[in-house]
């Protein structure tokens, strides 16, 4: 961070990844669109990113475009059964730190095998928000996952003075009967995950206005969606037909952890291809009076 309390980046990469311009936005923030030149992943793939935040940095990274994971199940006489694609982040945030990693839409292909992790330290007073969507086959094109499988890790660790402590631990993987199955997707295609891991402990009424809140922004949404309080923060998950309504709903509550914070309302990311402007609603509802709680 400079003089002027801006956050400036410093690093580099290689092929496939190129790193695009970035702006410092509101609060000093620096926003990072990161472009995969490959436009695609293929079995065997192995992407690594790696982010570290210095003290009271800020910054927003996501991607260009939606990232394509083609199938590779069948495709090989060496190896029938397919390769998985696999991508990991590593996020290291300093004292006061806060970091958005909010990566546009990833979409698996008939018979993809693609595995995401997604690993984050960081200590009691910096801020992390996460907000993943997937959409499992090429549904537009009336296309299935089929055989392909999807595995995602996100693991939360907070440093602080009494040593490490897990603030979130998720693990899934939706495959096969799980895509169809009651218990899992349900045939939906479209499945998505927000955490945010907050700077300090919440009050109770804080975490009820903000789960209150999230669960009024699903109005004129459609799928299911379901948010709950972590010990320090809060999760959200969508399932539904609509990658659109996810990343409303998921902008939206994204758009209340900077309120709670008295931060500037988010800036959607000039690259993210949005003909509609997710926050026009919460821009009217985010100093109203919460609704009341609702039971789950």
């Amino acid at each position: 961070m400079d003089q002027h309390g801006r956050t400036r980046h410093q690093g580099g990469c290689s092929a496939p990844f190129k790193l695009m311009r970035g702006e410092i936005g509101g609060d000093g923030r620096c926003d990072i669109p990161l472009l995969h030149t490959a436009g695609g992943l293929v079995g065997g793939d192995r992407l690594s990113i790696d982010l570290n935040l210095l003290d009271h940095s800020r910054s927003l990274v996501t991607s260009v475009a939606a990232q394509k994971v083609y199938g590779s199940i069948g495709l090989s006489r060496i190896q029938p059964q397919g390769s998985w694609a696999q991508q990991t982040v590593k996020a290291h945030l300093s004292d006061h730190g806060d970091l958005e990693w909010l990566p546009q839409e990833l979409v698996l292909y008939a018979n993809a095998l693609y595995e995401q992790n997604l690993n984050v330290t960081l200590p009691d007073n910096a801020s992390f928000l996460s907000a993943e969507i997937v959409r499992l086959g090429r549904t537009a094109a009336g296309e299935q996952l089929d055989q392909g499988r999807w595995r995602s890790s996100l693991e939360i660790q907070r440093c602080g003075p009494e040593g490490r402590r897990w603030e979130l631990v998720d693990r899934i993987e939706l495959g096969g009967d799980s895509l169809s199955d009651n218990h899992g997707m349900g045939g939906a295609p479209v499945f998505g995950s927000l955490a945010w891991a907050a700077p300090r402990k919440l009050q109770p009424s804080e975490i009820q206005e903000l789960l209150d809140g999230a669960r009024a922004d699903r109005e004129g949404l459609e799928g299911t969606m379901r948010c709950s309080a972590l010990a320090q923060g809060l999760v959200a998950r969508y399932l539904g037909h609509s990658s659109r309504d996810a990343r409303f709903w998921f902008s939206r509550i994204w758009a209340r952890t900077r309120h709670l914070r008295n931060l500037s309302q988010p800036e959607i990311p000039r690259v993210w291809p949005l003909q509609e402007q997710p926050l026009q609603r919460s821009k009217s509802t985010l100093n109203t009076a919460p609704a009341p709680a609702e039971t789950h």
